[in-house]
This record gives structure tokens, C-alpha cells and sequence, in this order.
């Protein structure tokens, strides 16, 4: 796997942690059966809202690259700031050591207890971050106060608060695998700083991926295929995290989105030819994974990000591609919580494309794509995935005439956005639903160019 040199100081620097204490004494000793559901676990507190009005949280990135330790304190059960981190997760056991920062401040942090909310960026053992409430504490160790834990919600931790904002994706937080050859990677961001063979010619915040070679592709599953198509070209991409969350009613939230919004630039072109009938074939040409924390007033929220590029090509009878084009447009895909509504999809995108060069002869059709396959999490939980795929597709056809054969052709651009909601968002403290929602398809197709002529 690739990684960027600035992620190795980044992910040092993420894990720096927060423990919310949600009101309790500092009781120890572990969780009685009574106290467990019916699968061995206790369930998580429900907050009882503050009486007095919600605070307004700022949604914002880590400042200098490190978040802001938080704890619940005082009767008034907002979070507070506090100089503790997690050492060290066992994802088995979940126990977790909860240690200083060492850094000074005006009181002592108090020690774990039953009953605290731990929300953590990326630390040992809890790589996608942490979000767990205390059930028992077990003593005290070398690297600091040993606890056991289980998994709770946002909605235990931000309370009656409310959060609105969007957040860019550091290009340089982002690991990228290649998977085949010939793919490269470039960003820019501030400070004048660029990775990357394209990294001058990127816009700061914007992450690219070239193939920078024409990558030869089978063209369908399955079927005797006569010819061979390839592509090349690159894909841009400027994501965002958008994240709101209002808890201003009692027991569930009042509202919640999480999602993925950005800009979208490609440029690609499809050539050769092919004889074929069959299914699509898909090949993946690059990996990328973030987790990105957000600071959410005094709370950091990670999210996980899980991206795929890939190629797609189908083609139907024989037919000879030639087409290139410039695809640009910004994208919108998430799932957004009402109280009376539940959970529904949210999936929109205005790419347009412009041909550079298009032709299609003989006869049949065929359609390629280049796009990205998405999901979004908090914490480890997947909560949305979304395939985005913008296309090209072409068709000709032919007829005999006295000498010769005389071929149409036509293509077109498009988009198809695919996608679905998990089970996971319920992470946020809303209810849990019981299957995957589907984001719905969306669907847009328009004319690039056509013609006529002598097929030879």
C-alpha cells in the first residue's frame, strides 16, 4: 500500500482522545447481570436533555492536526475540556487504558468511572477511532487506568447540543493503493505544498488519479471476446465531510445528516474494438482510505472514508470507440434523520461532460464508465455507501447499400448514482432500522455527438 509521508505524523497526532463524564460518582467494579441486556451487554444510558437552551457547536477541522480532549462535568452535563487520551484499545476484550496527555492545566483530570463516554480519535488498537462508554474499572496500570468498555452513541455523548458545518478532506491524510500499473497520484494543499507528478497543476485541497497508461480491458464476462478496448485518463476529486446533529428534543435527536460532498473532475478517453456480448467487467485501479477527525465543538467525531476507483466497460455486437471527454460537476450523497421522517437517502449530482473527440463505427454499442464506489462511518461503522459513476456510451449502426455499407452512430454522457444506507447510522442515538435503505438511482443521460459515413 502507498502512503503519504504526512500521514504517519497525522495519525500520531490524531490520538489524542476525549472522556466525557456523564454525571456519575466514581463507582468501580463490573456490571451486574441485571444491569445487561439480553446479550450479555449494557445498554447504553439514555441522556436526559438539559433544560436550559442547546448549545450551538462549531463544526470544524482539528486545530494544528490534533484533537481537543473533552469531558462531561458539572451538573449541567456539557462537555468540557480534559487531558486525557486512550494508550491503548483491545478490540477483543474492549478494555481500554486511559491515560494524561501530560499537559498542564488549571485542575487535575479526574479519574475514569463508570458511566463516562469515551470518544477517541485514530489510537493504539483503535486505528478508525473509538466511541465507548465505561462499564467497569479495573485498576490502575503502568500506562495509565484500566477500563472495560462497550459501544454507545453520539447521542449519549453530544446530548442536547446542536452541530451544523462541513469539513474538508486533508488530501494529504489520504492512503492510496494502487492496483495496477501505471497509476499516480497527486495534491496540493495550502502552505504551497504538492505531491505528485500533476501536484502543480492540482487545486489546492483536490486529490488526483492518473492511469497514466492506457489500461488494456477485457470486455465482458463471460463472453468470446474478438479485439480489446483501453483506457486512460485521470480523476479529481476535492471531498468534504458534512456532519449535523441537533439533540434539543428529549430521548432521540430532533435531526442528523452525515455525508460526502465535493467537487468532481475527469478526464478519460475510450479506444478500440471490440466484439463481444455479455455482462459489464468492472476493474478496480486504485484504493484509497482517510479518517479525518472533526471537531465538533469539544468533541472529536472520526470518520471513515473507504474509496474505490474503477473502470467499467460493456460492449454488444462489433463495434470500433474512439471518444474522449472532460466530465466536471460537484456530488452529494448521505443519509439525513427527522424525528417524524426516520432516516432517508440523500443522493444528488450535477456532472456535465464535453466531448473532446467522439466516433463510433460498425455496429453495436458499447458503454464504459469511470467512477468511484464510497462509503461513509463513524467510529469503524459504516453508515453510507454510494457508487458514482459517470459514463460514456456508444452506438452504431450499419446498413448495405450498392458498394459500400453505410454506418450511424451517436454518443452520449451521463451519470449513475447508486447507493444505500446501513444499519450503523443509528450510531448517531436514533433508531435502529431494521434493513439497508437504498439512496435510489439516479439516472441523467444527454447527447455528446453523432454522424454518418462509409463503414469500411
Amino acid at each position: 500500500m502507498r502512503k503519504l509521508p504526512a500521514r504517519h505524523a497525522l495519525l500520531a497526532a490524531l490520538a489524542t482522545v476525549t472522556l466525557l463524564t456523564s454525571g456519575c460518582s466514581a463507582e468501580t467494579g463490573a456490571t451486574s447481570p441485571a444491569a445487561a441486556g439480553a446479550d450479555g451487554q449494557r445498554p447504553s444510558s439514555i441522556v436526559t436533555p438539559d433544560p436550559g437552551p442547546s448549545r450551538q457547536l462549531p463544526v470544524t477541522g482539528v486545530p494544528d492536526g490534533e484533537p481537543t480532549g473533552v469531558a462531561r462535568a458539572g451538573s449541567d452535563g456539557k462537555a468540557t475540556k480534559s487531558p486525557l487520551k486512550v494508550a491503548s484499545y483491545d478490540r477483543g476484550t474492549r478494555r481500554a487504558v486511559i491515560s494524561s496527555t501530560g499537559k498542564a492545566t488549571s485542575a487535575p483530570a479526574p479519574a475514569p468511572a463508570v458511566g463516562d463516554v469515551i470518544a477517541s480519535g485514530p489510537a493504539p488498537g483503535a486505528p478508525e477511532g473509538l466511541l465507548a462508554e465505561v462499564t467497569d474499572v479495573a485498576g490502575k496500570t503502568e500506562k495509565g487506568t484500566e477500563v472495560r468498555t462497550e459501544p454507545t452513541t453520539l447521542g449519549a455523548l453530544l446530548g442536547d447540543d446542536k452541530a451544523d458545518g462541513t469539513v474538508p478532506v486533508d488530501p494529504a491524510a489520504v492512503d492510496v493503493e494502487p492496483l495496477v500499473q501505471g497509476v499516480k497520484v497527486s495534491w496540493a494543499k495550502a502552505g504551497n505544498v504538492h505531491v505528485g507528478p500533476q501536484g502543480a497543476k492540482v487545486p489546492l485541497g483536490s486529490l488526483r488519479i492518473d492511469v497514466g497508461a492506457s489500461v488494456p480491458l477485457p470486455v465482458t464476462e463471460g463472453a468470446r471476446v474478438s479485439g480489446a478496448v483501453s483506457v486512460a485518463g485521470f480523476v479529481q476529486l476535492a471531498p468534504e465531510v458534512e456532519f449535523s446533529y441537533d439533540g434539543s428534543s428529549a430521548l432521540t435527536p430532533d435531526s442528523a445528516f452525515l455525508g460526502l460532498t465535493g467537487d468532481w473532475t475527469s478526464q478519460w478517453a475510450l479506444k478500440g474494438r471490440a466484439v463481444a456480448g455479455g455482462k459489464p467487467v468492472r476493474i478496480p485501479f486504485a484504493k484509497l482510505h482517510a479518517d479525518p477527525v472533526i471537531q465538533v465543538g469539544p468533541v472529536p467525531v472520526v470518520v471513515n472514508l473507504d474509496l474505490t476507483a474503477y473502470v467499467q466497460v460493456a460492449a454488444d455486437g462489433s463495434v470500433s470507440v474512439d471518444v474522449k471527454q472532460d466530465l466536471k460537476g460537484g456530488f452529494r450523497i448521505g443519509g439525513s434523520y427527522s424525528k417524524a421522517g426516520g432516516w432517508k437517502p440523500v443522493s444528488t449530482s450535477d456532472i456535465t461532460s464535453t466531448p473532446v473527440r467522439a466516433k463510433v463505427t460498425a455496429a453495436g454499442s458499447v458503454k464504459a464508465a469511470l467512477g468511484a464506489e464510497a462509503t461513509v462511518g463513524l467510529y469503524g461503522a459504516v453508515g453510507v455507501t454510494a457508487d458514482l459513476a459517470p459514463y460514456l456510451r456508444g452506438e452504431a449502426s450499419a446498413a448495405a447499400t450498392p458498394g459500400s455499407l453505410v454506418g450511424a452512430w451517436k454518443v452520449y454522457g451521463g451519470v449513475d448514482l447508486t447507493g444505500w444506507l446501513q444499519l450503523q447510522l443509528s450510531i448517531f442515538g436514533t433508531p435502529v432500522f431494521e434493513h439497508r435503505i437504498p439512496l435510489g438511482a439516479l439516472h441523467r443521460e444527454w447527447p455528446l455527438a453523432e454522424g454518418k459515413g462509409i463503414v469500411a
